[in-house]
């Protein structure tokens, strides 16, 4: 039988980023839908809060809401959602700002750093 492999929401405004973390998490076994801002983020969410296992967002997005915001609202709607943060500068203000059981991740970073964050709050849910 297979297995369906884990949907990942990934919310990143720079699209060469975007792009290298899509392929990193495709290439660690995850399926990955994208989204540039909070607004299409929260769009694609609440259509598929259902089939998706985990959330990886950069804080600063643009015009509109941040990231932290991304993250409060998705557990709002499902108070287990793994969520992973990437930021180059707003590192400081996870312990105030992001959603509690989160992961924080300083860009720049490995890869391997950031498979390695989804997976341990993927286990941490199940």
């Amino acid at each position: 039988m297979l297995m369906t492999p884990p949907l990942v929401l990934l919310i990143e405004d720079e699209p060469l980023i975007l792009m290298d973390v899509e392929v990193a998490l495709q290439d660690a076994g995850f399926e990955v839908v994208t989204a540039g801002n909070a607004a299409k983020a929260i769009t694609i969410f609440e259509k598929r809060s259902a089939t998706i296992c985990a959330v990886v967002t950069d804080i600063r997005l643009g015009k509109g809401d941040s990231g932290w915001d991304v993250g409060r609202h998705v557990r709002e709607a499902v108070p287990t959602m793994p969520v992973v943060y990437m930021s180059g500068d707003s590192s400081g203000e996870w312990t105030a700002q992001g959603v509690p059981n989160s992961i924080m991740i300083a860009k720049p970073f490995a890869f391997p750093q950031l498979i390695t964050a989804i997976s341990t709050l993927l286990n941490e849910v199940k």
